[in-house]
């Protein structure tokens, strides 16, 4: 399919400036440029809009991701305009002046990009422009560090009416390259792509430069005594310890994935003496706090606080936190306003520690603090020159209960059934713990793939996609310090932990007397020694999080079933089918359930069959190793053969709503072995 040469070359201005994260924050701002096209049905050249449609990102744009639009009609909307009163309804108008088919939908900032007489239009969330548009004195400092070339826009909400308003400007300061828009970002024009790029640019590189120059050296006040950063290794570890009860906080209305950011940006302004006061002030673009509400939690104790007392004062703060945000919304709230969706905080600062932030998914999460650490960078540009001075609370309320976003939300589609679950398996860079990884991605989790070898672990993991998705860790489960740290990485990647699989293991097929000592401790080692290991450093996680969870051991028929030549491997798996019985019955108080899956005769893919097992029980059988498969599958009762997938199928039911009132439970996935049948 070609692409419009002028929407071609708006991909590639907008692809440049929303990669760069001095210019505009993530899936923040929008582009436009103006042409013409044959139109089909007259074959006479009309006149087109294309406009970053809403929800996408720049950095990424695509063709499919503009609205085009009939710049006459859309234009001619100025003539039925009903008003500020019924502003909303011109969303749903720029409909009517759609050309074509397919295209994304229209964003509430297209008035901005129609209506303003320039060919190429950016708007633009950059921190050095936001710092500006959020100072006390922001007018002043727009005349005074852009002269004539910039003109100040007060505050507006983001539709028609901004729309016509920077029309005007534009059009009464023909000198004018763009504007500052109060509280909110930047737009600038220009008649060629490329001088549009380059208007954004200079405005965004000349804020910075300015604030650079002229910025106080202590923008956010002196160092507390007590709230430096603390050093590397106790700052994670912490941080770690912490995170269960922060994730369990944040889940109270609505589970939620989490992520954790200790950069200098962070750790540097929690040092800070005024970083109660800002914090409290909240954040002032649209696009920074529909991500992370409109004020974080603060644990307001020094970096020197132990974990225990962070934890213990996090309960105090987190009721406070719904109470106050229950307030603002009763304060704003009206009887046409969407349902409160949820009081819990969505960025949690610990001094000395760092930033935990939260959303639907691990990029939300992630995206989240990018945007805090944006909304830093710009109270410190703004504290620089002036005071930090965002919009008035009535205006957040109004855009964060916007019908317009509610209606996108309700766009979204429905949440797959493990989404915001965080699972741990572990020996999952092959196999039945590989097969299972995959699964649990498949269907909405989020996955740490740990394995004796890093290597193989993050190879497996960059299968399953970014590691939004998915992270390859290290864990030899044998080692309890080993354990610990694959737990706190698990942990320190997503928030927490949900769901946990026993996999990992290996098997030497001998008799009773060809088996040795060493051969029994290194099967029970890593199989039985390892799933307790493992249980219990993941049970402190849950326990804390107070959001229950699954505990899941890759048993085998051979914990129930005698057979020949496997004593130290059967005698392991049935110590594995006993710890599923005895958590099940410790854990269940806290929610937690502990079942256990059976497999039998997972020959393709294996690891263990891969490492001689195969051959050996081949040769207890009388048969050729690449006929295992098969034989294993005629000795069962539905005579198919059992693959991977096949117990990835039953850890993810096991693990669904639909399993919620069963634990303790094992089940066979072993095609029918009558001999292993639980009696």
């Amino acid at each position: 399919m070609s692409v419009n040469p002028t929407a071609a070359e708006l991909i590639a201005r907008s692809n440049r400036l929303g990669s760069d994260p001095k210019n505009t924050n993530y899936a923040g701002g929008n582009t436009s440029a103006k042409g013409t096209e044959i139109d089909p049905v007259t074959g006479e050249p009309v006149e087109l809009l294309w406009v970053k449609g809403s929800g996408g990102d720049l950095g990424t744009l695509k063709p499919e991701g503009l609205a085009v639009l009939r710049l006459d009609r859309m234009r001619a909307l100025q003539d039925v305009y009903p008003g500020l009163d019924r502003e909303d309804e011109m969303v749903a108008a720029f409909d009517y002046t759609l050309h074509g088919k397919g295209g994304a939908a229209p964003s509430i900032d297209t008035a901005m990009h129609g209506l303003v007489d320039a060919a190429h239009v950016d708007h633009l969330h950059p921190d050095s422009g936001i710092a500006i548009a959020t100072a006390a004195d922001g007018p002043e400092l727009t005349a005074k560090i852009f002269g004539d070339k910039v003109v100040w826009v007060p505050w507006r909400r983001p539709g028609f009416q901004l729309g016509l308003d920077i029309a005007a400007i534009k059009a009464d300061n023909p000198q004018a390259i763009g504007t500052i828009l109060g509280g909110h970002g930047i737009t600038a024009w220009g008649d060629t792509s490329e001088e549009a790029e380059a208007n954004s640019l200079w405005i965004i590189d000349t804020a910075a430069t300015y604030i650079e120059a002229n910025s106080r050296p202590e923008p956010f006040g002196p160092a507390l005594d007590g709230y430096a950063p603390l050093p590397e290794a106790e700052r994670r570890a912490k941080a770690a310890a912490l995170a269960p009860t922060i994730r369990g906080l944040a889940s109270a209305d609505r589970p939620v994935v989490g992520h954790f950011t200790d950069s200098p940006e962070v750790l540097d302004f929690l040092a800070s003496a005024e970083h109660p006061r800002l914090t409290a002030l909240g954040t002032s673009c649209p696009d920074h706090f529909l991500r992370t509400k409109v004020k974080p939690l603060t644990v307001d104790l020094p970096a020197t606080a132990s974990a225990e007392d962070v934890i213990e004062r996090l309960g105090t703060l987190h009721e406070a936190y719904r109470e106050d945000y229950q307030a603002y919304y009763d304060r704003h709230a009206t009887a046409d306003s969407p349902a409160i969706r949820g009081a819990d905080p969505l960025i949690v600062l610990v001094p000395g520690v760092g930033m935990f932030s939260f959303g639907k998914d691990k990029q939300t999460a992630r995206v989240a603090g990018e945007f805090y650490v944006n909304a830093i960078n710009v109270m410190r540009g703004a504290e620089g020159l002036s005071t930090y001075a965002p919009i008035d609370e009535a205006e957040k309320f109004a855009i964060e209960y916007w019908a317009l976003e509610e209606a996108k939300l309700q766009r979204q589609p429905a949440p797959k059934p493990l989404a915001t679950r965080i699972a741990l398996v572990t020996g999952a860079a092959s196999g039945i713990g590989k097969a299972i990884a995959t699964r649990l991605v498949a269907e909405g989790a989020v996955v740490a793939i740990a394995d004796l070898s890093l290597e193989k672990a993050q190879a497996a993991a960059s299968e399953l996609g970014t590691t939004d998705v998915a992270i390859g860790i290290a864990a030899d489960v044998s080692n309890e310090a080993a354990v610990q740290a694959a737990i706190d990485e698990t942990v320190l990647a997503f928030g927490g932990l949900d769901l946990v699989v026993n996999n990992a293991g290996l098997s030497l097929s001998k008799s009773l007397l060809e088996t040795t000592e060493a051969d029994w401790d290194l099967q029970h080692n890593v199989m039985a020694k390892g799933s307790f290991l493992v249980s219990k450093a993941a049970a402190r996680v849950l326990i804390d999080q107070k959001l229950g969870g699954d505990i899941v051991y890759i048993s085998s028929k051979n914990s129930v079933f005698a057979g020949p030549n496997n004593i130290a491997y059967s005698a392991t798996k049935a110590d594995q089918a006993h710890q599923v019985r005895l958590l099940a019955a410790e854990l269940g108080e806290y929610g937690v359930k502990v079942n256990g899956i059976n497999p039998d005769g997972v020959v393709r893919g294996s690891g263990i069959f891969a490492s001689g097992w195969g051959a050996n029980r081949a040769k207890t059988y009388g048969i050729d190793e690449q006929d295992l498969g098969k034989f294993y599958a005629q000795r069962t009762i539905l005579k198919r053969e059992v693959v991977p997938e096949n117990v990835a199928n039953a850890v993810f039911a096991i693990c669904t709503s639909d399993f919620s009132h069963t634990t303790g439970l094992h089940i066979p996935v072993d095609a029918g072995v009558a001999a292993a049948f639980l009696r």
